[in-house]
């Protein structure tokens, strides 16, 4: 008995050795696919996180300079094991610490600043995992369906990475392929960071942070789902067919599954690359002009709202044949549909902090769910002081001083801030984080806060107010009455526009005329 034992043991171990070095070999066995190492990993790097806040702040009097100092390394100490962990456990890890690295007014600098990273540090399948995607979702080899496939990925994110490829019938196309486990990790990873943040709530009575999981719930399923992602890409390619400057690649049905997503290959430049637009002779103040209007349009007039706007996803070109300057829009899963409720309240809200109406502020602050946190919402919002609010957003520009200021503040009022993001209505949680990221490009193109910009969305919001007034009226005479009071609005706008832009004229021309004086004149 015993030697039969042994020698059941022997081929027991033998057998789990062979099958262990065969799944090593085959890169099939990885720590991270394991639940109870990915659970560990989070639960021991939330512990040590809250260890640090609640011991290293407890003997420092709240407020006072070494406070702030000491706070200030702690959120950065924090931020770094967060982000470690996020590139441990990769897959939905990642999708949230790159939302919240994209809250730059929301959360404290250290925060944000630490978890950007994150856009550039996403996983990458190898090309064998890759090749058991289209196996599964087409049926078909690699070889079988394209010329050339590029084994190096144009760019890898949290949830896919993008292949560039040549067809049979010769037409360069993107594929977009899906990481093979983070289909089947995702909801595991969610109840997961719900069950933590529940902890952490019970330790920091002050701080909600269930907003950001709610999202999670709700938005990675359909991230997940390329042919929705096809869906939205044609969807906003038909809405904003208008504008001529906004490409959209062409999406190929017959090879897109849930996993795999066959498009167009447009090649371009990042929207906040200066460099590459001043190569082009692209001009920047154009590109920056034609991103508001295509965001005013989606968020205002139509509710339908591109949200994952950062520079990967938004590619500057000159149009082949044409010359002109072309956006392209690109990463179609994340859209924030708004009801015609809160689009209309949004559109009031705005039009009130542009012409600075602080009742009208307040009301329709109020009526997103900010309640007596009003200021606050507003200061979010335009990522604006609350001084510069009440002087007017588009009086002056955004100084260095007040966008330092309103960085510690996001520090200074996490609690609060934590506290309407979960009171608001969840619509804004994913409009908050696409201002956010076109506040970037825009600081990135030097562009922010311009006077044009804010023009821009109010004419957007007239119409949008107009049409829905005209939408819920049968009276002729009251449609012309409204046709005419839209028409007289935009043409005060634009009358306003004139009228600055004659301003800009004469103040370079006096500039110019003081220099000429000024300088003397060289043979």
């Amino acid at each position: 008995m015993a030697r039969r034992a042994l020698q059941l043991a022997s081929w027991t171990g033998a057998a789990l050795a062979a099958s262990g070095l065969y799944l090593y070999s085959n890169k099939y066995l990885d720590p991270n696919d394991f639940g109870a190492v990915r659970v560990g990993r989070a639960v021991a790097t939330t512990a040590v996180i809250s260890y640090d806040y609640l011991t290293s702040l407890r003997s420092v009097p709240y407020g006072s300079e070494e406070y702030l100092q000491l706070r200030s390394k702690v959120h950065l100490r924090s931020a770094r094991r967060l982000c470690e962990l996020c590139c441990a456990n990769r897959g939905t890890f990642i999708k949230v610490g790159q939302h919240l690295g994209a809250l730059d007014y929301l959360l404290p600098e250290e925060y944000t600043s630490t978890l950007k990273v994150l856009h550039s540090q996403a996983p990458r399948s190898s090309i064998q995992e890759v090749q058991q995607v289209i196996r599964e979702d087409l049926g078909k080899e690699i070889h079988d369906l394209f010329v050339s496939f590029d084994d190096t990925p144009l760019g890898a994110a949290s949830l896919a990475q993008v292949h560039k490829a040549v067809l049979r019938d010769g037409r360069t196309v993107a594929v977009k392929v899906q990481h093979p486990k983070v289909q089947a990790q995702s909801s595991k990873d969610i109840l997961l960071m719900e069950v933590l943040v529940l902890a952490v709530k019970q330790l920091f009575p002050e701080f909600e942070f269930m907003w950001l999981v709610d999202e999670a719930k709700k938005n990675l399923p359909l991230e997940l789902d390329f042919l929705n992602e096809g869906r939205n890409a044609e969807k906003v390619a038909q809405m904003l067919k208008h504008f001529d400057f906004l490409k959209v690649p062409r999406i190929y049905w017959e090879l897109s599954t849930k996993r795999v997503l066959l498009m167009e290959f447009v090649d371009g430049g990042q929207v906040n690359d200066r460099d590459y637009m001043e190569r082009n002779k692209i001009d920047v103040n154009e590109i920056s002009r034609h991103l508001g209007k295509i965001y005013s349009e989606m968020i205002f007039v139509n509710g339908f709202v591109h949200c994952d706007p950062h520079p990967g996803n938004v590619l500057v070109r000159k149009r082949p044949g044409t010359g002109k300057a072309e956006i392209v829009l690109l990463d179609h899963g994340l859209y924030q549909v708004l009801t015609d409720e809160f689009r209309l309240d949004y559109c009031h809200l705005w039009q009130s902090l542009i012409w600075t109406d602080m009742e009208k502020v307040k009301k329709y602050s109020q009526r997103l769910g900010a309640g007596d946190l009003y200021p606050l919402f507003a200061c979010m919002l335009t990522a604006r002081s609350w001084d510069s609010v009440n002087r007017g957003i588009g009086q002056a520009p955004v100084t260095a001083t007040e966008d330092a200021e309103i960085r510690n503040n996001a520090a200074n009022y996490l609690p609060q801030i934590s506290q309407l993001l979960n009171h608001v209505p969840r619509q804004m949680l994913l409009i908050f984080k696409t201002n956010d990221l076109l506040r970037g490009i825009e600081a990135a193109l030097g562009t922010r806060a311009s006077a044009s910009s804010f023009l821009n969305m109010s004419r957007c919001c007239i119409r949008a107010l107009a049409a829905h007034k005209k939408k819920n009226t049968c009276s002729f005479f009251r449609r012309t009455q409204i046709s005419f009071r839209e028409a007289f609005n935009l043409w005060q706008i634009n009358l306003h526009e004139l009228i600055l832009r004659v301003k800009g004229l004469r103040l370079a021309s006096w500039v110019l005329a003081l220099l000429c004086r000024l300088l003397p004149t060289s043979y």
